[in-house]
């Protein structure tokens, strides 16, 4: 696993100790950023359920300024500083360990708003929706934000729901990636083509 582009190009990544984690395969990854990027100018990027850090440490590289990550597993917590370190994105990082509901309403204290966010939880996790929500409720959301759902093939998220309106979504083997953008002042009805991507993988 390593940086695929921008100023972190080609370093590796570690991985979380022991299987409870799923890291994005550097195929899904660049890919995934080829869709929303595929380099950013500034911005901020909040990776909820981080793991490695693998996907805000990506967006960093690519030009986001500033990215926050929340997990809970304290290996995790140490990959990522350990990652953090070994791409030299220290400075442009904050790294806490709290649950993701509880993350949400911390943040949301601070006044801070995200440009980007990536949700790739425990694929038995099926409520990115409702955490979606919560952060349009608490204004954590830029106007126009990116949001990128990384989940279970088998598993298909709505095309709309509130502030939020897919505009992609792809298959990789097992693993769905769905992307939406957030209207701050969508209105009740939409109408939108969503673009729909499959491929195989042996990742």
């Amino acid at each position: 696993m390593r940086v695929v582009s921008g100023s972190a190009k080609g370093r590796p990544l570690k991985s979380v100790p022991g299987t409870g984690t799923r890291p994005t395969t550097d195929k899904v990854k660049e890919a995934l950023f080829s869709m929303i990027g595929p380099y950013f100018d500034g911005g901020t990027v909040l990776d909820l359920f981080a793991g490695t850090g693998s996907l805000g440490i990506e967006a960093l590289s690519r030009g986001m300024e500033h990215a926050i990550f929340i997990d809970m597993d304290p290996k995790s917590i140490e990959t990522i500083r350990a990652n953090l370190k070994a791409t030299r994105l220290e400075s442009q990082a904050e790294v806490f360990r709290n649950e993701a509901e509880r993350a949400i309403k911390v943040l949301a204290k601070r006044d801070v708003q995200m440009d980007a966010v990536f949700l790739d939880p425990p694929y038995r996790m099926k409520n990115a929706d409702d955490l979606l929500q919560q952060m349009h409720e608490r204004s954590l959301l830029q106007d126009l934000a990116t949001i990128v759902i990384e989940h279970d093939a088998k598993y298909e998220y709505p095309d709309e729901f509130g502030h939020f309106s897919c505009i992609r979504k792809a298959l990789y083997g097992e693993c769905g990636i769905t992307i939406y953008r957030y209207h701050l002042d969508k209105p009740e009805t939409q109408v939108h083509q969503v673009e729909e991507d499959h491929h195989e993988t042996t990742d």
